[in-house]
């Protein structure tokens, strides 16, 4: 039996405690294959708010400041996937359902073949009502998925 070759290793980055998880997940799968790697953000524009109603509009400044703290703590995980002797990575930051980009668009876009995405940090509650982005896009990514635990949901 032949083992899978992956190319194009796609990190879904959230910034909650799966973030250094996933990464070295990812990062391990880019050397083992050596592959290039995809640091993936999502923002939700309907979630972000001034802080005084969900309904509220955002300004183009709160935006952008936004994504520029996006991109630094994307740059800082690119140097740590480099530092670890990985040569070819790259950083992306979209806007959208985190549902659809990870399972259709990204992969679509960039011929993603394994995806690495952390398990989710929703209760049973919010899971039920919103659904987990990790199932959604386990069942529905036209790839191989890693799922990555944090250590915490590891001792469970």
């Amino acid at each position: 039996m032949s083992e899978t070759q992956y190319h194009n290793v796609l990190a879904a980055i959230d910034g909650s405690k799966a973030t250094n998880p996933v990464l070295q997940e990812a990062i391990k799968s880019a050397l083992h294959n050596h592959s290039h790697l995809d640091l993936l953000t999502i923002e939700q524009v309907g979630q972000l708010s001034d802080g005084y109603s969900a309904t509220s509009a955002v300004t183009n400044d709160q935006t952008y400041g936004m994504v520029a703290t996006t991109k630094e703590r994307l740059d800082d995980l690119k140097k740590v996937a480099e530092d670890a002797g990985v040569d070819d990575v790259s950083i992306h930051i979209r806007f959208g359902n985190p549902k659809r980009v990870i399972a259709h668009d990204f992969p679509k876009d960039h011929h993603t073949d394994l995806i690495v995405i952390g398990t989710t940090g929703l209760s049973r509650v919010e899971r039920f009502v919103l659904g987990s982005v990790t199932n959604y896009v386990n069942r529905n990514a036209p790839c191989d998925v890693l799922v990555v635990r944090t250590e915490r949901q590891r001792e469970n």
